[in-house]
């Protein structure tokens, strides 16, 4: 049996088509995956430089939060140490008031001299300590938020 040459020719022809286009739909394929490749490792760059950048900035809050702790403690230390020298007596509190003059009835001459010497009733001390170690947090957590603006936010 002898295939004639037309009928040869044709399927050849119909051999190398169907094998060109199996081969243009591979090269197609090789592209959209060449292509969905370079996007993917674009990404994943992008990723570990979003990582790194949020690793430095971890990093540089951890600075601010450290600095700025360590130095909150030592201002309520500071507070603790001066509440109790004042307790004890070792120092005392400054301040900017006058005295009354005493009556003349309580103290027969009435002079200056005879006023009392101005100072802080035992509540308002407790107020007093009370308020320096709220500052002192509020001044820390102030200049923590702006070191955090300034080193991080603004970066």
């Amino acid at each position: 049996m002898t295939i004639p040459p037309l009928r040869l020719v044709l399927f050849l022809l119909l051999s190398g088509l169907l094998v060109w286009i199996a081969f243009d739909q591979v090269r197609d394929q090789l592209e959209t995956a060449r292509r969905e490749r370079d996007g993917v490792q674009l990404e994943v760059t992008g990723l570990r430089e979003a990582a790194r950048i949020s690793g430095e900035m971890l990093a540089d809050r951890d600075v601010i939060d450290l600095q700025r702790t360590q130095e909150l403690g030592h201002a309520l230390n500071q507070n603790d140490d001066l509440r109790r020298a004042v307790d004890d007596g070792r120092q005392r509190l400054r301040l900017a008031a006058t005295c009354s003059t005493a009556t003349p009835a309580q103290t027969g001459a009435g002079r200056v001299a005879d006023a009392g010497t101005p100072e802080l009733t035992a509540d308002a001390r407790s107020d007093y300590f009370t308020l320096r170690s709220q500052l002192a947090l509020s001044r820390q957590m102030i200049l923590g938020l702006q070191d955090h603006v300034r080193r991080i936010c603004l970066r």
